[in-house]
């Protein structure tokens, strides 16, 4: 023991330690739901201008929201993993219905497109509408392999 130092310290540390660590969880999820409740409007407004601008056949300047919607979903998706990583028992598995969206909305205008024989495509010049939509949702699908790699990467170094 140090002269001069009180044994109950550590004790009084490792709970205040504890209390601040508690904190930072509560704090942090309450950040995640704000978070995915953000995510989730801007993902519906991003699918319905999509899905206007598809439709449109040309009619509608395209939206350019994807570079700004893929950000908002990584920061989300990263911020998920940091509280799961943080320990927070219970993190949903919300982020899982974004990636679904996006699958389900592509393969409905590819379908759409291909019954109409090209209709929502072309209008005298090819329309970017459709491989717009399709890059977005390649791309929400490597947001959601990253964030599978990090839960995995996390199991691996908890061995």
């Amino acid at each position: 023991m140090i002269p001069g130092s009180n044994p109950g310290t550590p004790t009084k540390q490792m709970d205040k330690y504890k209390r601040q660590v508690n904190k930072i969880k509560r704090v942090e999820g309450k950040i995640n739901e704000h978070l995915y409740t953000l995510t989730a409007i801007i993902t519906l407004v991003t699918m319905a201008l999509t899905v206007t601008e598809f439709f449109g056949r040309g009619a509608f300047l395209p939206a350019d929201m994807g570079l700004f919607y893929l950000g908002v979903l990584l920061i989300y998706s990263v911020h998920k993993e940091m509280v799961r990583w943080l320990g927070k028992r219970k993190v949903e598995r919300q982020g899982e219905y974004f990636v679904y969206g996006w699958i389900a909305l592509t393969t409905v205008l590819y379908i759409v497109n291909f019954l109409s024989n090209g209709y929502f495509t072309y209008n005298g010049e090819y329309l970017s509408s459709l491989r717009n939509v399709s890059v977005l949702t390649v791309e929400v699908l490597a947001v959601f392999i990253l964030t599978r790699c990090l839960k995995i990467l996390k199991i691996i170094l908890i061995k």
